[in-house]
């Protein structure tokens, strides 16, 4: 018999542990990616972002749209080829007159075709209410971090300036100042070019814009200002603009890039409303609001004819809406739904 010192000397010893392969280096991820990441994640926001992707292609590439759908914008189909319009000018097939040919139809009155006038009004539509936004967006920026980072007489003066502002009835200034500020250019009694009113249009709705952004950001700033890394800035000798440059604007990228995407459908309806109202773009410049013009002096007769703008119209502003709510979410998560 083995005493149990002998015994255990038998049992072979276990293997040692295999040895662990070396850490590899930990990558951090960016506020940027951590974002995106988010923003992936939330099928409501990528279906809406494709979509308003999808309006700006149409509207930057009409001009190729047209050249391979074989037509455009200005031509009178139905006055041309007889048998497209009825005897009373209203489109003779059915659903105003949908086709091959004419995939939208024809307009009522002068038969033109209505997925050109779409295509060429949505780019028409954009353009402007782009160039709107971007301007009221970068004058909000300097006057609400201007206001909010000095504070005192001109935080006061800018302050009492953007509640001047904000006290204008804003519908009723654009429509009763669109006439002045295109006299500004052209004599009432000549010819207003285009290029004239689509001027007229952003400086009008330049005017009013910014306030909101601007009040929104110099809130934002005046919280910002006394945070400990604007503090430390300010005690390493950073200069004001270095302060506002590297501490300031990129803490304000959230609230602008969310309002940026609420301003934009705004401006656009806007713009349609005043060219429905008849005080912004005219004839024969393809528009929105001139459509729905169009369309509600036909509705009792061709009632197709509002079908494709006002569904247009109602998509791109829900779907800007909803791309605004997944950005803000993606930025801040603790405002998820």
């Amino acid at each position: 018999m083995s005493s149990p010192t002998e015994a255990a000397a038998s049992v072979p010893s276990p293997l040692p542990p295999a040895p662990s392969p070396p850490p590899g280096p930990v990558t951090g991820r960016s506020p940027g990616r951590l974002m995106w990441r988010r923003f992936r994640r939330d099928r409501t926001g990528v279906v809406s972002a494709c979509v308003v992707v999808l309006f700006f292609a149409v509207g930057l590439l009409a001009p190729v749209i047209s050249w391979l759908y074989g037509k455009d914008p200005y031509t009178l189909y139905g006055q041309e080829q007889p048998g497209l319009l009825d005897p009373f000018g209203f489109p003779a097939g059915p659903l105003g007159g949908v086709s091959g040919e004419h995939w939208f139809g024809l307009e009522p009155g002068l038969g033109r075709d209505v997925f050109m006038q779409l295509a060429y009004g949505i780019r028409t539509s954009l353009l402007i209410a782009l160039a709107v936004t971007v301007a009221t967006t970068l004058t909000a920026i300097v006057v609400g971090v201007t206001a909010g980072y000095l504070g005192g007489r001109t935080d006061y003066w800018l302050g009492r300036l953007m509640d001047f502002l904000l006290g204008f009835p804003s519908q009723l200034f654009f429509v009763a100042f669109m006439p002045v500020v295109v006299a500004l250019f052209v004599d009432p009694r000549e010819e207003t070019p285009t290029w004239i009113r689509v001027t007229a249009l952003v400086l009008v709705l330049w005017f009013l814009g910014w306030t909101g952004l601007g009040r929104l950001l110099r809130g934002q700033v005046l919280a910002l200002r006394e945070r400990e890394f604007v503090e430390a800035a300010k005690v390493s000798g950073a200069s004001p603009w270095r302060i506002v440059r590297k501490e300031l604007l990129p803490n304000l990228v959230t609230p602008v890039l969310v309002q940026f995407t609420y301003m934009l459908p705004g401006v656009v309806t806007a713009q349609a409303g005043l060219s429905y109202l008849g005080v912004g773009l005219v004839e024969p410049t393809p528009d929105w609001g001139r459509m729905f013009a169009t369309a509600g002096e036909v509705y009792e007769n061709d009632p197709a004819y509002l079908f494709f703008p006002g569904t247009a119209m109602v998509v791109f502003v829900v779907c800007f809406n909803l791309l605004g709510d997944s950005l803000r979410d993606a930025f801040d998560p603790r405002t998820g739904r």
